[in-house]
């Protein structure tokens, strides 16, 4: 028998079809020629069975490892971070199939699957994806107990169903290390390849990138309050601010993100809320102002932003405390001041002179801001998501020319304004609106959903909010997106998520929430459960018991689990052998002792001449043990009662 035989047939179907379906989800994550691979070895790997195709060689098998090498790295441009990473497993998982030779060589394989379907995790760790991981995990638990040639061997679908019986004894001890086990910090972490896969805000704006992310119905984060939840119009989430402009694009200053917090006042009521944000790539939090959180690796920044040492690159569970109402830094300092009011050297000379004129008109910056505002509602503006294209001076061209953009047009223009009629200001870029799951209670906030709006200053009341989108879409802020452009465009209309597709369904939008409320659940629950979680939830239910009971509780559940599990009292799980070890304990206590290699007719035959006042019940055991174990006719009642006889007949008959 060959080498490449050595692997059970049942063992080997179960094998491919793991591999199918621990490759399936990962074809959106790997590069596009694995797939082929895949192909590839599995014919490669089914004619070799059929003692068609040879065994790899070594120099083949170099040169397959060599091109799988140089094609990560043409594909994914490097060999360091996830994608490349996840690639070279997935690839490693392929080209073990061709050399697979052996039992051990058949558990390693089972051992890189399973590692496969923990990196698919860290791509998607979705409820559906947690389902149909057990799938692949069954598959490869029904390989691993094929490969141990037991009587399960010639039994397709029993090796399968013994694979889900043990997932279904694994869950208790899985449910209690998961609840108790102490929440660890990641000891290692991947670096993501730039912001690949990751959708949201970028942290420069410019004409149109709202525009793009308002096609994108991706789920940014969700917002559970602890009391009722505030209207539309007062759900304005911060995410960062943009100050510098360079005549086209606005971004960053360094200098908030390295100076702390400066002085506020709360003011006005209170919002406590939780929030699970999605992966973004991007260290900035999502909050109403002014939050706090006590996340211990996130902080305020000097544009009182929330921002983790970490780019957010998984799902997060972060609670926060909110005062919409609170008063932000009487006082700006000379810096602060001089940041605020640049503008480039040159360009957009109508927006300048735009600002001149109004600071000359109006005194104070609410007064000018009034005057803008009025000025977009008056006059032939339009909010649309198709925005005509600007040139070189593209403030002057979106005041002066087009009139029609998107709500960082309107930011951007206003920004721009306010600075050259001398009023400190800065573009906010986040969220504004949510829709609420009346199931769950809480708000869901998506991609199309982002925001820009304006912040300027002024003495003697600090950092003031102005929306210009209110005065040329004020249903945008009311009612959201969706109501604001479904007169005139469809861009949301294909969306399976965008809640305007159900109005003459009511049933399938229930349904649509309903899913919704069970992702967030999971989300909040299970991914979100982390190391703050778990103290809370170990305080609030472990509060009055002494400090020794949950440690001896814990051992007691895994004894009694592995008593459960691995019946220690059962020497052996055939119940026939059971009975026949019973049989021999019987006559080792009348000095009879089965031989090595001494079959059971031939030791029952030694025992009936060395007892023969008990020589027919030891034949009868004999001629029962022997038709159930070998003719298979009798049920294995017989084997027991002719033990039972046997033994009456050894204790009665001395």
């Amino acid at each position: 028998m060959s080498a490449a035989q050595a692997i059970p047939r049942i063992s080997l179907v179960w094998l491919l079809l793991a591999q199918s379906l621990v490759l399936l989800p990962l074809w959106f994550y790997v590069p596009l020629w694995l797939p082929f691979l895949w192909l590839g070895c599995t014919l490669w790997r089914v004619q070799m069975l059929r003692m068609r195709a040879p065994v790899p060689g070594r120099a083949l098998k170099l040169l397959l490892v060599v091109l799988v090498a140089i094609g990560v790295y043409l594909s994914r441009g490097s060999m360091v971070g996830l994608d490349a990473a996840a690639a070279l497993l997935v690839a490693a998982f392929l080209l073990k199939l061709l050399e697979m030779h052996t039992g051990r060589d058949g558990r390693v394989l089972i051992f890189l699957g399973l590692f496969c379907v923990v990196v698919g995790y860290l791509f998607d760790s979705s409820l559906p994806w947690a389902v149909y991981s057990l799938l692949p995990i069954s598959a490869l638990l029904a390989a691993l107990i094929g490969l141990q040639q037991t009587r399960l061997i010639s039994q397709r679908w029993a090796t399968w169903r013994l694979a889900l019986r043990m997932i279904g004894q694994a869950l208790p001890l899985m449910l209690l290390l998961f609840v108790c086990f102490p929440r660890l910090e990641p000891l290692w972490s991947l670096p993501m390849p730039g912001k690949k896969g990751m959708t949201g805000l970028s942290d420069t704006l410019s004409p149109g990138d709202m525009a793009q992310l308002g096609r994108s119905t991706e789920v940014a984060f969700r917002a559970d309050f602890e009391g009722p939840i505030p209207p539309n119009r007062e759900l304005y989430w911060r995410g960062l601010t943009l100050e510098r402009f360079d005549g086209q694009r606005w971004s960053q200053s360094n200098f908030n993100l390295m100076r702390p917090a400066p002085a506020w006042q709360p003011r006005g009521p209170m919002l406590a809320y939780r929030i699970i944000q999605q992966p973004s790539g991007s260290p900035w939090l999502f909050a109403l102002d002014v939050g706090q959180t006590p996340l211990r690796e996130a902080r305020q920044l000097g544009d009182f932003r929330l921002q983790r040492q970490q780019p957010v690159q998984q799902a997060l569970l972060y609670s926060v405390r909110s005062w919409p109402q609170a008063v932000r830094e009487l006082e700006i300092n000379g810096q602060s001041r001089q940041m605020d009011l640049q503008l480039p050297a040159q360009g957009n000379p109508q927006a300048r002179a735009l600002g001149e004129q109004l600071k000359v008109r109006d005194a104070s910056p609410d007064a000018i801001v009034a005057a803008l505002l009025q000025q977009f509602r008056q006059e032939d503006f339009h909010y649309t998501l198709k925005p005509p294209p600007v040139g070189s001076d593209s403030i002057d061209d979106f005041l002066f020319v087009t009139r029609r953009g998107f709500c960082e047009h309107y930011a951007s223009a206003m920004t721009f304004v306010l600075r050259a009629a001398g009023v400190p200001a800065r573009i906010v870029a986040g969220y504004q609106g949510g829709e609420v799951n009346p199931a769950g209670h809480y708000l869901t906030v998506r991609q199309y959903q982002a925001h820009a709006w304006v912040e300027y200053w002024q003495a003697g009341v600090g950092w003031r909010v102005a929306d210009p989108t209110v005065a040329v879409a004020p249903q945008r802020i009311e009612l959201g997106l969706e109501q604001a452009l479904e007169s005139d465009e469809d861009s949301l209309a294909d969306s399976p998520f965008s809640g305007i597709n159900y109005r003459g369904a009511p049933w399938l939008n229930h349904l649509r929430l309903g899913w919704d409320n069970l992702n967030y659940n999971w989300q909040r629950f299970v991914l979100g459960y982390q190391g703050e979680q778990q103290s809370q939830f170990m305080s609030r239910w472990l509060s009055g018991l002494q400090a020794w009971v949950l440690p001896v509780a814990g051992v007691l559940i895994l004894v009694l689990l592995s008593l459960w599990l691995l019946k220690p009292w059962r020497l052996t799980s055939d119940p026939q052998l059971r009975e026949f070890h019973a049989f021999e304990r019987l006559l080792r206590q009348r000095g009879l002792v089965r031989g090595q290699g001494e079959g059971a007719a031939a030791f029952s035959a030694r025992a009936a001449m060395a007892l023969p006042r008990h020589a027919a019940d030891i034949q009868g055991f004999a001629d029962a043990f022997s038709a159930r174990r070998y003719a298979g006719q009798p049920h294995s009642a017989d084997l027991a009662r002719a033990l039972r006889a046997l033994r009456r007949s050894l204790h009665h008959r001395e």
